[in-house]
């Protein structure tokens, strides 16, 4: 490859633009911009021509034409070397563009603002910077393409070098574009179907499922140690690690559904989870995280070795001193105390994950089934309060019975199906997930409360589907349970609601079903 000749650089984010400019000017590269970016570079004393005077045509239609001329893509897109090419740009005076710094309207920025208008989403829709892009990166063997300033550095350093770019550098570039374009048209697409089918009334489901996310961090491995893994996307504007070694794909898997699970009570007074392969195996309340730890743990004081630990307020010194006292992988808080850290930053190995309420989960569920396919769906964030109960039975819930159903749905709903759940008002005596029925998940969970001590006399069982036939209602009131919520819906309906009745049972339906498979 040649020198580089000449640049064009008309960028939305200036990070490192003056520094990096100075770089190419020092390299005798000619500096083409426009706008703003022109404005920033020779207000830093920097020489540059305006596309428009390059071009010989002026900006026109606010801006929206200024880059779409065949002098600039021309001078990208020309193969050097082919002769044919090499007369056409001759005959019509286009010099070679060289190099291109680019990034892009702040479109994702700007939809992200609450209450943004749709005139201000198309205004940020960005047509010339993803054409001048996808031109660059189409001609890497001869042209460099920077859309991300962290890159400014190593392209800086070649030039400063060598006065050109390594093909192996130009083609990772051109390959970062061309995520970056694909994630960019994504972007606008889905903003796009949600706005017009929300005026017409359609299935906000996109008609194409684009998937692109920057990579995040490499992972050791995946689920196992033979498994390659890494992990894309803003993981890290949502968590904020503090503490403790690298994380694992299976911690990610862990504390994600450890942050939703406790996002369902953010607004309650202390409380605090315990969950182990993404199964909650412990939540209690109380009026400090030290008392809800103790709830919690005594669920459960098996599973939570190794486990992961979310609370939904800043953790605390006597809480953390709690905690110490065992070993886990992973805390999730929106915050922590000084006390806490000075604690828990003695185990070097435990990993401390600030998280960013309110946390805001993606609106679709994606996942992979294989050959080339994807199942997506809505995300299920569903809240069920005391108004959206019915009660079936003749005996309705006392206060305490109700609260306890309330509180046991809010969890049943982040274990695994067939997923059975039996509290009180404020904590979990027994949990059993994963079956494949639901009386053995019933059994399990009784199982669990008898290994931990704890009486399920008086407790509200929770079933994240309905039961289809008595006998796992049955086995709940014989288990001590003395009330039930469950959605509802089984042709056999009236022979559960029967059983409940000939038990003095208090029974509601949600008309809700929690699957989570």
């Amino acid at each position: 490859m040649a020198r580089i000749q000449r640049a064009l650089l008309s960028v939305s984010d200036k990070t490192g633009l003056v520094d990096f400019a100075r770089i190419l000017a020092a390299a005798g590269i000619e500096l083409l911009s426009t706008g703003g970016t022109a404005r920033v570079l020779r207000e830093a004393g920097l020489q540059v021509k305006d596309v428009s005077d390059y071009t010989g045509f002026p900006e026109m239609l606010d801006g929206r034409v200024k880059t779409l001329h065949p002098k600039v893509h021309g001078g990208l897109l020309y193969i050097r070397g082919n002769a044919e090419h090499e007369a056409a740009v001759r005959e019509h005076g286009i010099a070679p563009i060289d190099l291109v710094v680019v990034n892009l309207y702040p479109f994702e920025q700007t939809v992200a603002r609450p209450g943004v208008s749709l005139h201000d989403a198309i205004e940020n829709i960005d047509i010339g910077g993803p054409s001048m892009l996808r031109s660059a990166a189409k001609n890497h063997a001869s042209v460099t393409v920077v859309i991300d300033p962290a890159d400014y550095a190593e392209v800086g350093a070649q030039i400063e070098r060598t006065g050109e770019t390594t093909l192996d550098l130009r083609q990772r570039l051109a390959v970062k574009v061309y995520a970056r374009t694909a994630a960019y048209d994504a972007a606008i697409a889905a903003h796009l179907q949600k706005e017009f089918g929300a005026a017409t009334g359609s299935s906000a489901l996109p008609p194409a499922l684009v998937l692109s996310a920057p990579l995040s961090q490499p992972l050791r491995y995946g689920e196992n140690p033979h498994q390659q893994a890494a992990l894309y996307g803003r993981f890290h504007e949502h968590f904020d690690q503090l503490h403790g070694k690298e994380l694992s794909y299976n911690n990610i898997l862990d504390l994600t559904s450890a942050a939703a699970l406790i996002s369902e009570f953010t607004e309650d007074r202390p409380t605090l989870a315990i969950l182990k392969h993404t199964n909650p195996c412990g939540v209690g309340q109380g009026t400090s995280l030290r008392d809800a730890w103790e709830a919690a743990f005594a669920t459960d004081r098996q599973a939570p070795f190794g486990g992961i630990i979310a609370v939904n307020r800043a953790l605390d010194g006597p809480c953390a001193e709690a905690i110490a006292e065992i070993f886990s992988e992973v805390i999730v808080a929106p915050d922590f105390t000084g006390e806490a850290l000075e604690v828990l930053r003695k185990k070097k190995n435990l990993r401390l994950l600030k998280v960013k309420w309110p946390l805001k989960p993606d609106a679709w569920d994606v996942r992979s089934v294989g050959a080339g396919s994807w199942l997506v769906q809505e995300r299920d964030a569903k809240a069920t309060g005391a108004n959206d109960l019915k009660i079936v039975t003749k005996r309705a819930p006392t206060e305490v019975e109700l609260q306890a159903m309330l509180f046991g749905w809010r969890i049943v709903k982040h274990v695994k199906s067939n997923a059975i759940v039996y509290c009180s008002s404020d904590r979990t005596l027994g949990v059993g997930a994963g079956q494949m029925s639901r009386v053995d998940s019933s059994r399990i969970a009784v199982w669990k409360a008898k290994e931990a001590g704890l009486s399920l006399q008086g407790s509200a069982v929770c079933s994240d589907a309905f039961f289809p036939f008595p006998d796992g209602l049955i086995a709940a009131a014989e288990a001590g349970a003395t009330a039930a919520i469950q959605p509802g819906g089984s042709v056999r309906d009236a022979e559960v609601i029967a059983a409940a009745d000939e038990r003095n049972m208090a029974m509601a339906f949600t008309g809700v079903r929690h699957f989570r498979h």
